[in-house]
């Protein structure tokens, strides 16, 4: 893969990080038919499906394979994304340190034990987000202790779509 010299270390690395979390198959994300009452820009996550689509209009949507929350994580409602973050460092919530004592208090960006992946959209309402994975293999799984998890290559392209305010849905 050739680079540009005029792009800076974090960027370089970003577009390495992307480039290097690919799916080896085949793209992971795929335009489709979509029917439902949504508006163009909303995101809906349909976790029984393990997907997540992002609505064109028109009948069409890009959907994009995720894991979702584990037994008893799984949750369901209306939402709407009030952050988002590239290459973010993790702070593991209460919940998680409750579960596991060990980790750190912070894992720093691009840390290979950092689960968030290369870029995060936070949800409000609460510590759940959709973001990115450093464990590829986790997606279509029930893994997570609620937050969607997306390819990174994929978790990128979302992050460009979407903006302050877009209104997420999640369905079991």
């Amino acid at each position: 893969m050739q680079v540009s010299r005029w792009l800076t270390a974090p960027s370089v690395a970003l577009v390495l990080a992307a480039a290097t979390a690919m799916p080896h198959s085949a793209q992971a994300r795929e335009i489709v038919g979509f029917s439902g009452d949504y508006p163009a820009g909303t995101v809906v996550v349909r976790s029984s499906a393990r997907s997540l689509y992002y609505v064109l209009g028109g009948g069409k949507a890009v959907r994009y394979p995720v894991g979702v929350g584990r037994v008893g994580k799984q949750w369901s409602g209306t939402t709407f994304i009030n952050n988002k973050m590239l290459r973010p460092a993790w702070v593991p919530p209460a919940v998680v340190r409750r579960d596991k004592p060990n980790l750190p208090s912070v894992v720093p960006a691009g840390a290979p034990n950092n689960p968030v992946g290369a870029a995060v959209l936070f949800l409000a309402g609460g510590e759940r987000a959709i973001h990115g994975t450093n464990n590829p293999g986790s997606i279509g799984g029930a893994v997570s202790y609620g937050c969607i998890r997306m390819f990174n290559a994929d978790v990128l392209d979302l992050y460009g779509r979407v903006s302050f305010g877009t209104k997420v849905i999640v369905t079991r």
